[in-house]
Parts: structure tokens; sequence; C-alpha cells
């Protein structure tokens, strides 16, 4: 069985097969953890993103990871909360985590971090997008060597460690 992780950094740092960005439909880069990992990867990202065709909220498309430690980037796009009902915005959501998932398992990647889905500027409450976070990446953590949740903040760590004590480092 596959570790969970939760840890508290940048996740433009870290050297695993998969990183995970929280992108917006465009796939062109933006603010928040979207905008320092186009950053970190450098134009190479970008120019590979503008082949993609855009991507639907709940849906995940993968790149090559260009100049991060990470090989490949996989990119969701998770839903702007106040656009939809609570039970819509958590199956979109759930989506985002389990659409990469998916697709990292299909191409036989063993380890995967996340950010925070969509609980910056799409407004998720964060304690609410642990859970589903959490929950999701223990339906599939068999698949995997490790599956991470990397949190940038110090306030959304600390909701993390209330509520999966175990899975904090």
């Amino acid at each position: 069985m596959g570790k969970i992780r939760i840890i508290k950094g940048d996740i433009t740092k870290l050297a695993c097969d998969a990183i995970v960005n929280a992108a917006n439909s465009s796939l062109l880069g933006g603010g928040g953890v979207d905008g320092a990992i186009h950053y970190a990867a450098g134009p190479e990202l970008l120019a590979e993103c503008r082949t993609l065709g855009g991507c639907k909220t709940g849906e995940a498309k993968i790149t090559k990871g260009y100049k991060l430690p990470a090989r490949f980037v996989i990119h969701t796009v998770g839903p702007i909360y106040f656009e939809h009902s609570p039970a819509e915005a958590e199956a979109l959501l759930t989506s985002c985590y389990e659409n990469s998932l998916k697709l990292a398992k299909e191409i036989g990647l063993k380890t995967i971090a996340f950010p925070l889905i969509s609980a910056g500027v799409y407004g998720y409450p964060q304690r609410d997008a642990i859970r589903v976070a959490v929950e999701t990446m223990k339906l599939h953590q068999d698949d995997f060597d490790e599956i991470m949740l990397v949190l940038f903040g110090e306030r959304e760590f600390g909701f993390a460690r209330e509520m999966f004590p175990d899975s904090c480092l």
C-alpha cells in the first residue's frame, strides 16, 4: 500500500514522477500555483500547453515537466466554488483528483504530488478541499508508491494537521 503524505512546501521543488497543476481552463498559465509551475518549468511548458486545446473543469491533461524536478505535469481545472452547488463543486473537485490519478496510473507513474486544488482564488473552503483531496487519494493509494498533498500556507497545513495528523510531516 502506498503512502499518503501531507507536507508544507513548494510543489515546484519536488522530484517526483508528476506534480499536478491547478490550472485554468486555457492551460496557458495564471496566478497562484499555476503561475509558479509555469515559471519554474520555463517557456517550453507554455508552448506544449498551447497544443492541448484547453481543459474542462474536472478533467486532466499531461505534459512534460521541462525544467521542473518532476518528470511530468498533470494539469487539472478545479471548480470555481460559488459557480456550483456545494454537491456539484465537490463532484467536480473529486473528478480533478480522480482523473489526475487515473492519467498517472495509465502511464505507469508511481509518485505524484498535488496542490490543494480550487482552495485559493477559486474559493473552495480549505477544510472541505483537504477532506476531498485526502479521501480521493486514499481510494487510489494502492496504485502508487506515494501520493502527496503539498500545502503552501501555514493556515491550510494547520487544518490538515488537525484533520489527518498521521499523514502530516
